[in-house]
């Protein structure tokens, strides 16, 4: 991408929060809808598989965004920087935001979910994963939209504050100026 049009993307989208909630909220809901087969890993081909419901998804519930450019986080995993995923991008067009490698500062699984999911089963004991996973989706249908909300507008900040670390951790700069106070 070329600094003309990274500016220009950049002054198009920046108060556009509720357009980041709602596409981000789509992104997690779909997402946590995947089930992967028992003791089979993600590779390339599964990951696309993923995208191209995730696409599926936005169309039918975004129908004119896919019109226009779209831009996926996602890090540099095996299976995020796989030719057939690349390719799979450069045929739709999607874009990818630059994102430091094995960041848990720019993941909303990271930095969002996975905390306050692990609290909800505090205790929780499951005879199967059947039942892990019907406590997972009870727990996604049950969260308000603000949970939603505070978690993807969260990512702008962490996004700037990425950017002036130069890809250092967050948490890590974070911890260190609680530290110091």
């Amino acid at each position: 991408m070329t600094e003309k049009t990274d500016s220009k993307r950049s002054r198009g989208k920046q108060n556009n929060s509720s357009q980041v909630l709602s596409h981000g909220q789509l992104v997690m809901q779909q997402l946590y809808k995947v089930n992967c087969e028992q003791d089979q890993c993600i590779n390339a081909a599964r990951y696309c598989s993923t995208l191209d419901r995730l696409k599926e998804a936005i169309r039918r519930k975004r129908p004119g965004l896919l019109r226009r450019d779209i831009v996926l986080q996602h890090d540099n995993a095996t299976p995020h920087s796989a030719n057939l995923t690349q390719q799979w991008l450069q045929r739709y067009g999607w874009e990818i935001l630059p994102h430091p490698a094995h960041s848990p500062d720019l993941a909303p699984s990271d930095f969002h979910l996975f905390g306050p999911f692990k609290r909800h089963l505090g205790g929780m004991a499951f005879e199967t994963e059947d039942d892990l996973i019907s406590e997972l989706r009870n727990w996604f249908d049950n969260l308000d939209v603000d949970f939603f909300r505070v978690g993807i507008n969260s990512l702008l900040s962490r996004w700037q504050k990425c950017i002036d670390l130069h890809g250092d951790y967050v948490e890590k700069q974070w911890k260190s100026e609680l530290q110091s106070v």
